[in-house]
């Protein structure tokens, strides 16, 4: 089920059925920018800030991990120029965020299909996510030319690597032996799916781990998005019955 945000504010959240882990889609930076006749850099600068309260907000309500779509393999069709300043608020928003990262025990990921990405950006992002491994309250990991068709394709072409090495077998393959195989390897499937600016659309992200994923569709801008929205999406969560694929 997809619904908006219509949710009184004054509502406790449960805390017994908090989602162990969220998944964001962050959408409409680039509108919410236009809206306001400011460069398209100026809705990613806010929505990278918008990122760190959500942060802060998982942090207080102990949610074990959050991965966000930043940028996708379709990304590459923008502008040079618009390419050219996400990439610098990549290494701006790591550098700014590394020691707050560590203090509050975030320990940072990145997925996606590192291979394509300049060099120094691939370099910082791996400098903090080495320096912010240790004893973790909290995963946040970044999807960055990340694509799920692709991610599964990588996948396949991994397991049948392991196949003609005699690794494993064929009869090995199971759901739970792709997942190992995924970029998301080391995490649990996602509870809770958020996507913002109204889109009721998946956009390639996450295919195979959003299979029984709850759906909440806010019809802000990211850069809007408040730490409010926020509760109102877990708390929207909490009022659903997960079947799982079970009995009505």
């Amino acid at each position: 089920m997809i619904i908006e945000s219509q949710l009184e504010q004054n509502i406790p959240l449960h805390l017994k059925n908090i989602p162990k882990h969220v998944a964001i889609i962050m959408d409409g930076n680039r509108r919410w920018a236009k809206k306001k006749k400011l460069p398209s850099a100026a809705g990613h600068s806010k929505g990278a800030s918008v990122l760190t309260n959500i942060v802060k907000a998982s942090l207080d309500l102990s949610i074990q991990a959050i991965t966000v779509f930043a940028f996708s393999t379709e990304n590459w069709s923008r502008s040079k120029n618009e390419i050219n300043n996400l990439m610098n608020l990549f290494e701006l928003y790591l550098k700014k965020q590394k020691k707050f990262l560590k203090k509050n025990r975030v320990a940072l990921n990145i997925i996606g299909d590192l291979s394509k990405l300049p060099e120094n950006i691939l370099k910082a992002f791996l400098s903090v996510k080495d320096y912010t491994k240790e004893n973790p309250l909290l995963k946040l990991t970044i999807c960055i030319n990340y694509g799920s068709r692709d991610e599964i394709k990588r996948a396949f072409i991994k397991i049948y690597n392991e196949i003609q090495n005699k690794k494993i077998d064929i009869s090995d393959i199971s759901e739970d032996l792709i997942s190992k195989y995924l970029d998301t390897a080391d995490l649990p499937d996602p509870d809770l799916l958020i996507r913002t600016s109204g889109e009721k659309r998946i956009s390639n992200f996450l295919l195979w781990q959003i299979s029984y994923s709850e759906i909440y569709i806010s019809d802000k801008f990211w850069p809007d998005f408040t730490i409010q929205d926020f509760k109102d999406a877990i708390l929207e969560y909490q009022k659903r019955k997960r079947r799982l694929g079970g009995s009505v």
